[in-house]
């Protein structure tokens, strides 16, 4: 395969020409670089190197003037704004940058292609003026301000213009309308000859430039087009160049130097779809890792999408060991970007104190945690403990040593609102960072934190230069502005090896293998994107761009990569998870159509095995050591809420109490339903505790309801610690649990009217034996009774619950079911476990009535205990007796066998 470049390095040569005096300008700086290598291989004898020049390079030339890339743009256009704008109706920095970015990038247009600014303006504000939705007169502010800016645009174009030119800078676009207006002056200067090779879609600028170099014979133009696409003039690749062949006045005398016939030959064109842009890269790599390394050094991968490098780079086969690598890098993938951004977010959100979950994944990120170590994890569980959801700048700064506190205070020592002081904690932050990694010898990190340096050295002098930053906001802004343009750029043998590029890259570039990814709607091509006030049929008006042109000049890339490939993989993603997503792109739908006699086009789908996966229920089989663990438990005793949990997920009781792995403690924002029955709980062994063995009277219940107030405040200071309960959430959880304890009382003094009510036990502790004929150890069951009244003459065993519960959860039909039916029957096996223990400590009288009092369930008072002969009657018997008991204890005794036999394993129960 005979690339473009060196097909016309070898016309040149051949044709005499001295090459050495030549000029030789291509769209990129890359090209330029192949250019050179070609021609190295192609001399016959020494010779010195040419001028080689990228487009951007060659307008430089002649303008004599610098491109300044668009933040210093932005700063400038700012200074020229706050002189030419009343100072009463100016707006800050950050509302201007909302839209000047996008007048900046409209000035851009015009000036490449050389449109009269007045007359342009003018007929913006014209069209602006009548489509305003007002339409009284005398027009209103909003309105007169409205038309008042569109009408300022010509005065900040002359402003800027000249604020930049007097620096000898501008933006490209001012640099372009520049070089256009000295060519003249450069063609009198420079006589040498001019080639320019493989452009396609020129500007104004651009084509002026060009037409003069080769009217007066100092240029030759080489395009690259196949000749299938010239001759087809519906077609969007020779957009471009058809119409040049057809306008340019030097066309008219002599022929166009456009001599490709590459494209009918033949190729194996292979199109695949692949779900996730993942898949994609995945599918490459196995792409890859067929080819040897001849092959590999004539293959490019193009990649549609910046953000698919790191996962290509991540799926490489072994057998690519040689990669160059165009695209750069971006910086705001490095992780250590993360840590400056959240920083940002932090600072900007954050009052007087910083709220917990922020400061703890800042000291968690890896960067950090990496030097505090043992510090991170003290300081998580300190806050923990105290359950402290917000902290203070000197909290946080003296919870670390004295070593660690130079690095905390660059992170959360207050900001002020100040960029100053932003940027200065930040090169204070890097500092810290640095010392850690050289010891390290962390060289990738150690190279993201340097441009990171460099980057905030960068902000720091526009700082000084232009003091328009206000805030942190509008630093924040413009960081994120920078590092959106930041990359790395790779090192590595630019013509060796696999080449790695993105479609821009591409341009003038040719090989014999390509593989192109993400060939969908929206990526290739871009479709309809970018921000401008410039409407579509103004731009059509006066021959700017619009997204039909821009898709025509990828069109022209696609098609031109293609031209000299003999074997060519194009893939696409097929999932429809986003915008455009899923639609493969209208250009492998063209190939299909417009398929040339000698391309061998083959389609095809292509998926990730996904292993059907068995959701089998796990088991632990009994161990000796398990089993000794399981003896232990038995000696110390089985609480009610275990076996139910064993009835529940034999699992979930292996993992807690055997394992006694339990959920790891954490910050309890807003309260938690534990905490509140807790609150609820103490606050009522509190009240009732000096009660026992006495008649309850109204004046007790009085003396409580006085009492509320004090006692729910210091039971959520001693169960919530830190935490806040005076706003949000919080404040109506504490104000539930007030409601629930009144409402409690009420009832309380309602039963007092009809009922005498003796205070037998509060909170008491018990603990009884269980005989277990089968077992040869100890067994115990233990736990703690809420409330052991007396009613009129009845025992009443009382367990109290913050949740809802109802009559029929407290209900049971056949005993055998009792321990095998967690949500039905986990209330009712609760308080028959109290009464069988309180029974076995001699101190219950018969009759006894076990149950719930619900405080959300309130109205239905004391939900008791009972006994059903068929489901779904009303016949029941609530009271508790000795045969209730026994019934109870032989279900209670195949429970605790099961738990206690070693043949039966924790089986975990399908839910």
């Amino acid at each position: 395969m005979v690339s473009f470049i060196s097909g016309v390095l070898k016309e040149l040569i051949s044709s005499k020409e001295n090459i050495s005096e030549t000029i030789f300008i291509l769209p990129s700086k890359r090209a330029g670089s192949f250019l050179l290598k070609e021609l190295s291989a192609l001399g016959e004898h020494h010779i010195f190197a040419p001028k080689v020049y990228s487009i951007e390079e060659f307008t430089e030339v002649i303008s004599e003037a610098k491109t300044v890339d668009n933040t210093i743009t932005l700063f400038e256009f700012y200074k020229v704004y706050k002189t030419i704008t009343p100072e009463e109706v100016q707006e800050d920095f950050e509302t201007f940058t909302a839209w000047a970015q996008s007048l900046i990038h409209d000035f851009n247009e015009i000036d490449r292609y050389l449109i009269d600014y007045k007359k342009f303006f003018n007929y913006l504000a014209d069209i602006q003026d009548l489509k305003h939705w007002s339409i009284q007169e005398p027009k209103t502010e909003l309105i007169n301000n409205y038309l008042a800016f569109w009408k300022s645009l010509p005065a900040y174009y002359e402003g800027l213009k000249k604020e930049l030119l007097s620096n000898k800078t501008g933006y490209q676009g001012l640099i372009y309308r520049l070089a256009s207006e000295n060519i003249a002056t450069y063609a009198q200067k420079h006589r040498s000859k001019h080639v320019f090779i493989g452009f396609n879609a020129l500007n104004t600028a651009e084509q002026q430039i060009v037409q003069h170099l080769l009217e007066n014979g100092l240029a030759e133009i080489y395009w690259d087009l196949d000749e299938v696409f010239v001759k087809d003039h519906q077609h969007d690749a020779s957009l471009f160049i058809n119409q040049y062949l057809k306008d340019w006045p030097v066309y008219k005398e002599k022929q166009a130097k456009l001599q490709v016939d590459e494209y009918h030959k033949p190729k194996n064109i292979q199109i695949t779809g692949i779900p996730k842009n993942v898949g994609q890269t995945k599918y490459l790599g196995e792409l890859l890792a067929n080819l040897d390394e001849e092959t590999l050094q004539e293959t490019a991968v193009v990649l549609g999408q910046e953000d698919l490098l790191l996962p290509v780079l991540n799926s490489l086969p072994p057998n690519v060991k040689d990669l160059n690598i165009t695209m750069g890098f971006p910086l705001k993938n490095a992780p250590i970007a993360s840590l400056f951004d959240r920083l940002f977010q932090i600072h900007q959100n954050t009052g007087s104190a910083y709220y917990y979950k922020d400061v703890i994944s800042v000291i968690n990120h890896p960067a950090l945690n990496e030097i505090l170590k043992k510090e991170t994890e003290v300081f998580i569980e300190k806050i923990q403990s105290k359950n402290s959801v917000n902290l203070s700048s000197e909290e946080i700064i003296n919870s670390f040593s004295v070593e660690a506190q130079a690095l905390i205070k660059a992170c959360f020592k207050t900001w002020d609102n100040s960029p100053y002081k932003v940027l200065e904690a930040f090169q204070q932050l890097i500092n810290q960072i640095k010392i850690h990694l050289k010891s390290s010898d962390n060289k990738l990190a150690l190279e993201f934190l340097y441009h990171f340096h460099v980057l905030f050295n960068k902000l720091e002098n526009l700082n000084e230069t232009y003091p328009h930053l206000k805030s942190i906001k509008s630093l924040y802004q413009f960081y994120k502005e920078i590092m959106s343009t930041q990359s790395l750029d790779f090192q590595g043998r630019p013509f060796k090896g696999l080449q790695l590029m993105g479609m821009l890259e591409s341009r003038a570039l040719d090989f014999k293998n390509i593989i192109i990814c993400s060939v969908n709607e929206g990526v290739l091509p871009s479709g309809k994107s970018g921000s401008s006030f410039i409407p579509f049929d103004l731009k059509q008006t006066y021959k700017l761009p619009t997204y039909k042109e821009k898709d025509a000049v990828y069109t022209y890339h696609f098609y031109r990569l293609l031209q000299r490939a003999q074997n060519v993989h194009l893939l696409y993603n097929t999932e429809t998870d986003g915008l455009n997503s899923g639609e493969k792109s209208r250009f492998l739908t063209q190939l299909e159509i417009e398929k040339q006699p000698a391309h061998q086009l083959t389609h095809a789908m292509v998926s990730p095995k996904v292993p059907a996966i068995k959701n089998e229920l796990r088991e632990v089989k009994k161990t000796p050591e398990i089993m000794e663990k399981i003896k232990s438990l038995a000696a110390y005793g089985f609480s009610p809420s275990a076996l139910t949990s064993y009835i529940r997920n034999p699992l979930d009781f292996y993992r807690q109490y055997v394992l006694g792995v339990r959920d790891s403690e954490e910050v309890e924002e807003t309260v938690a339903y534990n905490t509140l029955g807790t609150v609820v709980h103490d606050s009522l062994e509190n009240f009732y505790k000096p009660l026992e063995n006495k008649l309850l009277t109204a004046e007790d219940i009085k003396a409580f309801k006085a009492k509320i107030e004090e006692e729910i405040t210091f039971q959520f200071k001693k169960s919530y610690m830190n935490g806040p309960v005076n706003q949000g959430k919080n404040l109506l959880i504490f104000e539930v649990a007030k409601r629930y304890l009144r409402n409690f009382l009420n009832l309380e003094l309602d039963r007092l009217k009809t009922e005498e009510i003796k205070i037998l036990k509060i909170e008491e502790n018990l603990r009884s034996e269980i005989n277990i004929g089968k077992l040869d150890f100890p067994i115990f069951m233990r736990g703690k009774v809420d409330r052991v009244e007396n009613t009129n003459g009845i025992t009443r065993i009382i367990d109290y619950k913050t949740g809802k519960v109802t009559q029929d959860k407290i209900e049971i039909v056949d005993w055998e079911d009792l321990a095998s039916d967690y949500d039905k029957y986990s209330k009712s096996f609760q308080v028959l476990a109290y009464t069988k223990m309180i029974q076995d400590q001699n101190l219950l009288d018969f009759p006894v009535e076990a149950g719930i009092i619900s405080f959300k369930n309130l109205k239905s008072g004391f939900l008791k205990f009972g006994k059903k002969d068929k489901p779904r009657t009303k016949n029941k018997e609530t009271a508790i007796n000795k045969e209730t008991l026994d019934a109870f204890e032989i279900e209670l005794k195949k429970l605790i066998t099961e738990i206690c036999d070693p043949e039966v394993p924790f089986t975990e129960k399908e839910i």
